[in-house]
């Protein structure tokens, strides 16, 4: 494997692990309203864009604008899976060893948030009564539940790697 896309794809990894678990530690330590915050989820997607933009810019330079789908994609999903699992492995410490009640909390925001939500949009009292009790059924942050969106997490995010890649390698020499 090429040292140049080994390299990027672990520092940037590892950027944007420190981003998500800083991100996470914000909402922990300052607000967890922000748990259950649509614009948490749109901050994390526009920071995951423009990183990964970044990381694939960078590299496509490095290796002077000579960037096949393969490498692209290669430099997305290591970076994309360090950065996860540093993520994933945080937040079970977090929730599981840390703070054993920060579930029930965040479980409370979420039922909170997805209530106005629904009632902002005018959904019957019935239809939020039932996405309530779905909230509060659910479990999402024990050690397996974490574990299984990590391989969600790095399915769905793979799809994206392959538009990245399409996007961003070089059309062959041949063609030029």
């Amino acid at each position: 494997m090429n040292e140049i896309i080994k390299k990027n794809g672990i520092t940037f990894g590892i950027i944007g692990g420190l981003l998500s678990i800083a991100t996470t530690l914000y909402a922990y330590l300052i607000d967890l309203t922000i748990f259950g915050s649509l614009w948490l989820l749109l901050f994390i997607v526009v920071i995951y864009i423009v990183l990964n933009i970044i990381l694939l810019t960078k590299t496509k330079k490095e290796l002077n604008n000579s960037f096949s789908f393969k490498e692209a994609f290669t430099t997305f999903f290591i970076s994309m899976v360090i950065g996860v699992v540093m993520s994933v492995v945080f937040n079970i410490i977090l929730f599981n060893l840390i703070d054993l009640e920060l579930a029930e909390k965040v479980k409370q925001v979420a039922m909170e948030s997805t209530s106005n939500l629904m009632k902002k949009f005018g959904a019957p009292t019935s239809e939020i009564i039932k996405a309530v009790k779905e909230i509060e059924k659910s479990d999402n942050y024990s050690v397996g539940k974490q574990i299984q969106g990590l391989f969600m997490n790095i399915v769905i995010s793979s799809i994206f790697g392959l538009i990245f890649a399409a996007i961003f390698k070089s059309k062959p020499k041949d063609q030029f």
